[in-house]
């Protein structure tokens, strides 16, 4: 970790904060890692790390999570710093703050470096959050039947790239991880999500948040 000076961020309601705390909550759950924080103008861009290869050569798909958010002041910024921090900062919030200072410190992930595209997506098709929702609890309840009392790292990973590395049916390629990603960030509810693909990378698109895939091996 390395320090970092810049100013809070200004949002423009309240309810910014808490719909941050939630997002970054529910990504803590799935790994206390870090969230990276990327202002461009008058939109904050959140991206937090659900899935991503830990081994060399092993098939887990990397999968990031992204809420967008609207700042009352323009900014330009992009760091990325531990969950637990900005989880801190915002514990600490008030009901009707609306501005957060941002940890002194960054995290160093390979993940945060790797740059969805920001043009070039193509819609491919929608897939329903029923659907998603089923594929995710299953995915799960397969992840936990393969694993013994007392797993290793190395078994841990493998069940993963084995259940989440796999496509989804009738996605055109999506990894399971992405219905992972979706369910647990709680970007489902009932109805569906647009599935938009720019080269190796897949985007799941609903009124929640997106879920951003790239598939292939490593980073």
């Amino acid at each position: 970790m390395s320090d970092v000076l810049t100013q809070p961020l200004q949002f423009t309601d309240p309810r910014d904060l808490a719909d941050l705390r939630t997002f970054a909550t529910r990504a803590r759950s799935i790994d206390d890692g870090a969230i990276r924080l990327q202002a461009s103008g008058p939109v904050l861009a959140a991206y937090v790390c659900v899935l991503r290869p830990r081994l060399l050569g092993e098939s887990t798909p990397t999968i990031l999570g992204l809420r967008t958010m609207a700042l009352a002041q323009p900014a330009e910024t992009d760091v990325t710093v531990p969950l637990s921090a900005v989880l801190d900062r915002l514990a600490r919030a008030g009901e009707n703050d609306v501005e957060l200072p941002l940890p002194p410190m960054t995290a160093t992930e390979s993940w945060a470096g790797v740059g969805a595209p920001r043009t070039g997506w193509v819609q491919v098709g929608t897939l329903q959050d029923a659907a998603l929702r089923q594929a995710a609890e299953a995915g799960i309840t397969e992840v936990a039947a393969i694993l013994p009392d007392k797993p290793g790292a190395l078994i841990v990973n493998n069940a993963r790239a084995t259940v989440w590395g796999r496509d989804l049916p009738g996605s055109g390629g999506l990894p399971a991880g992405a219905a992972f990603a979706a369910l647990t960030l709680g970007f489902l509810s009932d109805g569906e999500q647009q599935l938009y693909r720019a080269g190796r990378w897949f985007r799941l698109s609903g009124s929640r948040g997106h879920v951003l895939a790239r598939t292939g091996s490593g980073l």
